[in-house]
C-alpha cells in the first residue's frame, strides 16, 4: 500500500512538472510572436509645416506609420521628445490605438519652437501593447531672419499728376519657401496701380520685382504693407517711400514764340508758334485764351495735336477783350498716360489797334519787343520772340521790316528794291545800244 501511495505521487509530480513546462513554452512563444509584430510597424513618412520655423512659432508634425505584418499591434503614448520643441496638444493621443495588418496610422502634433535659432534632433516615440517602444529621430529647424523688403527702383524726382514707376523688391533669405505674399499700397492723395498684388509663393533664396503705378496729387509718404505667411502663421513688413514733389526733368516746356497780333473789326487775331523744349513728348495739345480775353470763332481754339521734344507748330486764334495788357494764352496737354496738364502764357499786349503809337508785348519769358500801330486803319501788328538780327524770333533783313509773323508782304520793300538795283544793272550795261536805237529813232 505505501509503495502505490509513493509511485502515485511521483506520477502527479511529474504531470505538474509537464504542465508547467508546457505553459512556460506557451507563454514565450505568445512574447516572441508580440515582439516579432511590433518589429514590423515602422515610421514611412513625416511631414514637417513649416519647413523652418521662427522662434516661439506653432506648426504641425504629421508621422505615418504603417504595419507590414500579419498580426494587428496596439500603440500607446505617442510622444516628441525634446527641451526646445514643445508639444502643444499633449493630450490628444492617450489611449491605446490598434493598427491593423497592411494598415497604417497618422499622428498630427501641434508644436512650439523655442530660440535660438538651429537645428534640433527631437526624438519620436511610441509604445507598443505587447513590446518595447517604437523610435524615430526628427529634424526641426529655427529661424528668426525675416523677408526682405525695399523700394528698388523709382524716380529721382515725383512731380505732381505725374505717372511714374516704382518697383518693390522682395527678398526671402531663407531655407525655405514662404506663401501667400499679399502687397498692398497706401498713401494720402497718392493713385496707386495695382491696389494690391498677390504672390502665391517665394522659393527659398529667392526674389520678385513689383511694379507700382505711382500718380501724387500731394506730398506724402508711401507704405507698401507687406504679409506674407510661414505655414500656418502670418508675418508682417512695412516698406515707406516719402512722396516729395519737385519739377520734372522730362516734362513737356512750352515755348511761345513769334506771337503776332491783328485786328479785325470788334475782334483779334493772335498768330504763333509753340516749341516743346522739355524731353517729353506732348500729346492732344490745345491753344486757347483766358478771362479777361473771350475766345470766338473762327478760331476761338486751335488743336495743335502731338508735339514732339524738339518740335515746334504753329497756332492762330481768335479773341475779344476790352484789355489788352494781359492776355492769358492757355496751353493745354496730355503725356503718354492721360493725364493732363496746363499751362498759361500771359501775354502783354499794350498797343491799341489803329492808335498809332507803340507799345510792348511781354511773353511767359519775359522778352520785350516792340509793338507799332499802322495808321487809322485799324491794323496792329504785334512781335515777340527772337533776336534783333532776324533770328528764328523774327527780326529784318538788309534793314528792312521782316517776321515769320508778318507774312511775305513784310519783304516787299526788298523786292522792289532788288528789281530797281537788277534794272539799273541791265540799263547800263546796255546803254550803248539803247542809245543806238533811240538815234535811230
Amino acid at each position: 500500500m505505501r509503495k502505490k501511495t509513493v509511485i502515485f505521487s511521483c506520477i502527479l509530480l511529474v504531470l505538474m512538472i509537464s504542465a508547467a513546462h508546457a505553459a512556460t513554452t506557451d507563454s514565450s512563444s505568445t512574447s516572441t510572436a508580440g515582439q516579432d509584430a511590433a518589429s514590423l510597424v515602422y515610421v514611412s513618412s513625416v511631414k514637417i509645416d513649416p519647413a523652418v520655423f521662427y522662434p516661439y512659432e506653432v506648426g504641425t508634425v504629421t508621422i505615418t506609420l504603417m504595419n507590414s505584418g500579419t498580426q494587428s499591434v496596439g500603440l500607446s503614448d505617442p510622444d516628441i521628445l525634446d527641451n526646445k520643441i514643445h508639444i502643444v496638444n499633449k493630450n490628444t493621443w492617450n489611449t491605446v490605438s490598434y493598427i491593423g495588418s497592411g494598415s497604417t496610422i497618422t499622428y498630427t502634433f501641434q508644436i512650439k519652437a523655442d530660440p535660438p535659432d538651429g537645428t534640433y534632433f527631437p526624438l519620436f516615440s511610441i509604445g507598443t501593447e505587447s513590446s518595447g517602444s517604437i523610435h524615430y529621430p526628427l529634424i526641426i529647424k529655427v529661424d528668426s531672419t525675416e523677408l526682405k523688403a525695399s523700394i528698388s527702383e523709382k524716380p529721382d524726382n515725383f512731380s505732381l499728376s505725374t505717372k511714374d514707376t516704382v518697383n518693390v523688391s522682395l527678398i526671402n533669405p531663407r531655407n525655405a519657401e514662404i506663401k501667400k505674399i499679399m502687397v498692398t499700397p497706401a498713401g494720402t492723395g497718392i493713385d496707386v496701380s495695382p491696389s494690391v498684388k498677390y504672390i502665391s509663393s517665394l522659393g527659398a533664396g529667392s526674389s520678385i520685382e513689383i511694379p507700382f503705378a505711382v500718380t501724387p496729387r500731394q506730398e506724402s509718404d508711401l507704405t507698401f504693407h507687406v504679409s506674407y505667411w510661414n505655414g500656418d502663421n502670418e508675418h508682417t513688413a512695412d516698406v515707406v517711400l516719402p512722396i516729395t514733389l519737385s519739377d520734372d526733368k522730362m516734362a513737356v516746356q512750352p515755348v511761345v514764340n513769334n506771337v503776332a497780333l491783328t485786328s479785325s473789326g470788334s475782334s483779334y487775331t493772335i498768330t504763333g508758334d509753340i516749341s516743346n523744349a522739355g524731353l517729353t513728348d506732348a500729346k492732344s495739345m490745345v491753344v486757347t485764351v483766358g478771362s479777361p480775353a473771350r475766345a470766338v470763332e473762327p478760331y476761338s481754339e486751335y488743336a495743335i495735336g502731338s508735339l514732339a521734344s524738339d518740335d515746334f507748330s504753329s497756332f492762330e486764334l481768335t479773341f475779344t477783350s476790352t484789355d489788352l495788357s494781359s492776355v492769358p494764352l492757355i496751353i493745354s496737354w496730355k503725356d503718354r498716360d492721360g493725364n493732363s496738364f496746363s499751362r498759361t502764357k500771359n501775354l502783354n499786349l499794350r498797343a491799341n489797334a489803329g492808335s498809332g503809337t507803340t507799345g510792348a508785348i511781354t511773353g511767359s519769358s519775359g522778352s520785350t519787343v516792340s509793338v507799332t500801330t499802322t495808321g487809322s486803319t485799324g491794323s496792329t501788328t504785334a512781335r515777340t520772340g527772337g533776336n534783333p538780327g532776324g533770328g528764328p524770333g523774327g527780326g529784318s533783313i538788309f534793314g528792312f521790316g521782316g517776321s515769320r509773323g508778318g507774312g511775305i508782304s513784310s519783304f516787299y520793300p526788298v523786292i522792289a528794291a532788288g528789281i530797281i538795283i537788277v534794272a539799273g544793272i541791265v540799263v547800263y550795261r546796255k546803254r550803248k545800244w539803247i542809245a543806238v536805237k533811240l538815234k535811230r529813232k
